[in-house]
């Protein structure tokens, strides 16, 4: 089984930064693409920022210049720095990954895993 675990949400008030972590354990081969998402209430699931294998990172226009995905591809972990925080922020933060894995039938299969999701509140 494969597991991602996020920590680091809570409540903020605006202009100021939080970081967000996912650990991702378990029967792993390989971990390809991470990425954070959000879902704002009534909103559908949003790419934020992803990172490629090899540390390249991209970035939802709205941000762009405020917040930095990093990797580290040893701990199987990625960081999320979100700074200058805005109300526009508010959302469930998940964790997104897509992670090679030997089935239970023995071959190689790369599937995406989500996190649980943890809140980030910017108040005003």
């Amino acid at each position: 089984q494969v597991h991602l675990v996020e920590s680091g949400g809570g409540l903020v008030q605006a202009g100021g930064s939080l970081r967000l972590s996912c650990v991702v354990s378990g029967s792993i081969v390989s971990v390809n693409e991470m990425g954070w998402y959000r879902q704002a209430p009534g909103k559908q699931r949003e790419l934020v920022a992803g990172v490629s294998k090899g540390g390249y990172p991209n970035y939802a226009d709205s941000v762009k210049g405020r917040f930095t995905i990093s990797r580290d591809n040893a701990k199987f972990t990625v960081t999320l720095q979100m700074n200058s925080l805005m109300p526009g922020d508010t959302a469930v933060y998940y964790c997104n990954a897509w992670i090679g894995t030997y089935g239970s039938s023995g071959y190689y299969t790369v599937d995406d895993y989500w996190g649980q999701g943890t809140q980030v509140t910017v108040s005003s």
